[in-house]
């Protein structure tokens, strides 16, 4: 064989060593591509065993307390200078 059919080969070796991880690294983006939506499918199924979902009384419950903190607040902040807003705002609170 002469040196001008072997250098060719020669310089497929690092070319063939850098192409497979690429080629490697596109077949995996393209498997998640594809099945993107089984695996996320998958995740939310582990967190919902892990965590479940609250129920409707339970986030109703949640809301509720969080606006009333919310007005007992406000009510807080307005207690020096508007003092009358401040009674409306825990009269909201306390209402059902």
């Amino acid at each position: 064989m002469s040196m001008l059919t072997t250098y060719p080969l020669a310089l497929a070796g690092p070319a063939l060593a850098v192409a497979r991880p690429l080629f490697g690294a596109g077949l995996l983006v393209a498997l998640g591509t594809v099945f993107k939506p089984l695996l996320l499918g998958v995740v939310r199924a582990v967190q919902l065993v892990f965590s479940p979902r609250l129920t409707l009384e339970q986030r109703r419950g949640r809301q509720t307390l969080h606006r009333v903190l919310m007005l007992n607040s406000l009510a807080r902040e307005f207690d020096r200078y508007e003092p009358n807003q401040a009674a409306e705002l825990r009269m909201l609170a306390t209402r059902d």
